[in-house]
């Protein structure tokens, strides 16, 4: 029962993020159950696991909806996340191994290339979101923090509900860029300080873009 809990939570967890699910959408647990051939007791905990997630809310009387953001919550996790991935960056850049500053250093050139290219936003975006996520997911590997890396996880998954490369300018994208370069250079001269403080602007720009998207909206 417990594997088929894990199964169903990670197939709605992916449907939310891929936007497959829309924001205030209802989750009704026998339409589920109907749908995936199985009972309503794993998914009713794959909701449970999914609501402690922050994912989805669950009301005795609205049943549970894909969550729902507002730029109240926004700005929260968004400084939340600038404290805690500045803080991995504190940690990981002391620990920085050659191989590790190679890895991130490539993960920086295949962005800066996808930006360059042409291709169709549909298939730049998410590659450019996917490396976005491999390098912040790095560097929270790095700081060799098991609680930091769950409190981080809880955080992580707004920003790609969002789909933030969407809201970004040109500009912002560029920001964003240099910012991934200056954090790998400061993490190659063992400045844990440096690293640390351009992460938080890193992500407090990104709740910028955010939140000025969500306003006009």
């Amino acid at each position: 029962m417990a594997k088929i809990a894990t199964t169903v939570y990670e197939q709605i967890r992916t449907a939310i993020l891929n936007g497959e699910l829309s924001n205030s959408e209802r989750l009704v647990e026998e339409d589920l159950a109907v749908s995936m051939g199985i009972s309503r007791t794993p998914v009713r905990e794959a909701l449970r696991r999914l609501a402690a997630e922050g994912l989805v809310d669950v009301s005795p009387n609205r049943g549970a909806r894909v969550a729902e953001w507002d730029v109240h919550d926004l700005r929260e996790i968004f400084d939340l996340r600038s404290i805690l991935e500045s803080h991995a960056c504190e940690l990981a850049t002391p620990r920085a191994s050659a191989s590790e500053i190679e890895f991130l250093e490539n993960v920086c050139l295949e962005m800066e290339e996808l930006a360059k290219t042409n291709i169709a936003s549909e298939t730049r975006l998410p590659a450019l979101a996917a490396r976005n996520r491999i390098f912040h997911g790095k560097i929270i590997e790095m700081s060799n923090s098991t609680r930091l890396e769950l409190l981080i996880e809880t955080l992580i998954h707004v920003p790609i509900v969002m789909q933030t490369y969407k809201v970004y300018s040109p500009e912002a994208l560029q920001r964003s860029l240099h910012h991934h370069r200056e954090i790998v250079n400061a993490m190659k001269a063992g400045d844990e300080v440096w690293a640390s403080s351009v992460m938080r602007a890193h992500v407090l720009a990104a709740r910028e873009e955010i939140l000025g998207q969500t306003e006009e909206s």
